[in-house]
């Protein structure tokens, strides 16, 4: 077998140079970086031959064996792509290699009993692809670690797979190079969106902010624009008079355990000191938890006001014509999950005139969780929201961010446990100056290197980005 090794200052010149030699059906066992330049392996295709020969010489095995330990791996080829994109298209010239694997290991099964063979789980036919006469494209680049065990599925279903993975590594190798390159260009947007991220918000409204950012301004005047932003885009009752000035029927929704019926308490009071404790009206519908009627009746007593229980439809439509001259009337819920098959039910039972919806959402929540929460409560007129236990997040990144995203009118925030005290008006630059904060270290931060991960899946499902005031 005749085995050649051609060097030239590049792959392409050394390539040339093989295919004078050999023709069109030039077969490239490898391809490797030298201190001359490139060094290309190379022998005729008509040699595939030779391989599928049970009888072939010791020495032509000799031959082989040394083309094979030098031919990169997956790995090494992978990690090339920062330093020369072009040289990754020409280091895997075709999947000739994976074809010179399949006729070893077909002379390897033909030693072995009919038996053996019957009960073989690979695949014995050769592909049907034939081998291409000059380099593909980068993206369509098959290559297996050398020494690499033979995969027991079908050989098309395993090309493209190969060929998917190679095409999703190349693109995330790409889109990190991206980031970190803009990043090295502007490094006042990259620690912005590293402090973004620290802080809990989400890499859509991230990108989405940063992306609007002039280009013109200095360290301090960017952060203080993306505040501005922030700020901007988060709705409050600020130009509104506040709940329990306002009046009205309210009825306090979410999931189970996010302090609804704390938070109705407290309402109750603000209301009741501002115009006596004649002036509000308590519902309860919450038949599901241990307790729940005694401990709304319980901060009914507290602040001298009588809590009713509503069975059904027809109980609560009694109850809401007889407070109907009180200032403000509370209706707390059962705290259903998401997917519970309650909810719907209970949003049916709420759907009478003059009811409003006041979302009641934890504020250490996760991001995720939150999203399926405004999602599973979310009510076709404008959602109006309370962020609950604000002392007991860490981080209120998340919980903005998803009331930025879905456009929720904050209507106030609480604190702490205590009725009425631990209540305060949502002040939107107050809670984006507190999301902000220096946080101590935590094991979920991202560092600078990690961003470009952030990036890299951008062409993945679109997330529900809102419409952003920049």
């Amino acid at each position: 077998m005749n085995i050649q090794r051609f060097t030239a200052a590049t792959s392409r010149e050394a390539l040339a140079k093989a295919r004078m030699t050999f023709g069109d059906g030039t077969l490239i066992l490898s391809n490797r970086p030298t201190e001359n330049g490139v060094e290309v392996v190379a022998t005729a295709e008509d040699a595939l031959a030779q391989f599928d020969d049970g009888n072939s010489a010791p020495s032509q095995k000799a031959n082989v064996a040394p083309a094979r330990e030098s031919t990169p791996s997956y790995k090494e080829v992978a990690t090339k792509v920062e330093d020369d994109v072009a040289q990754l298209a020409m280091s895997t010239l075709s999947f000739q290699d994976y074809v010179r694997e399949r006729m070893l290991r077909k002379r390897h099964e033909s030693t072995q009993s009919p038996a053996q063979e019957r009960s073989s789980t690979f695949e014995t036919e050769e592909p049907a692809t034939k081998m291409p006469p000059s380099p593909p494209k980068a993206a369509q680049i098959v290559r297996k670690p050398a020494g690499a065990q033979p995969t027991p599925t079908a050989v098309p279903q395993g090309i493209v797979d190969e060929l998917h993975a190679m095409k999703d590594l190349i693109e995330d190798r790409f889109n990190t190079l991206t980031w970190l390159g803009q990043a090295r260009q502007n490094p006042i947007q990259a620690n912005l969106m590293l402090k973004l991220i620290r802080a809990g918000y989400s890499p859509t409204l991230s990108r989405a902010i940063l992306e609007r950012m002039p280009q013109d301004l200095d360290a301090s005047g960017s952060a203080r624009w993306v505040m501005d932003v922030l700020e901007r885009n988060l709705r409050t009752d600020a130009e509104s008079p506040a709940l329990h000035e306002e009046g009205g029927v309210f009825a306090l929704t979410g999931a189970t355990g996010v302090g609804k019926t704390t938070t109705a308490a407290k309402l109750a009071g603000l209301c009741a000191s501002t115009y006596g404790a004649s002036s509000v009206g308590l519902i309860t519908l919450d038949t599901y938890r241990v307790g729940a009627h005694d401990q709304l009746r319980a901060y009914g007593k507290m602040l001298g006001v009588v809590a009713h229980l509503a069975h059904d439809r027809a109980a609560l439509q009694d109850l809401l014509g007889l407070l109907s001259n009180k200032k403000m009337v509370l209706v707390d819920t059962a705290g259903l999950a998401p997917r519970d098959p309650r909810k719907r039910e209970l949003l049916e039972l709420l759907d009478l005139p003059g009811i409003k919806r006041l979302l009641v959402l934890n504020a250490g929540g996760h991001g995720d969780t939150l999203d399926d929460v405004i999602a599973s409560f979310k009510q076709t007129s404008s959602q109006q929201a309370i962020f609950s236990k604000i002392d007991e997040a860490v981080k209120l990144g998340p919980a903005i961010d998803a009331a930025i995203r879905h456009q929720l009118v904050l209507r106030g925030v609480t604190n702490g446990q205590r009725v009425p005290e631990d209540w305060e008006s949502a002040v939107a630059s107050k809670l984006v100056r507190q999301s902000l904060r220096e946080y101590a270290n935590s094991a979920y931060d991202p560092t600078a290197k990690d961003l470009g991960f952030f990036f890299s899946q951008s062409h993945s499902r679109p997330a529900n980005k809102g419409h952003l005031d920049a």
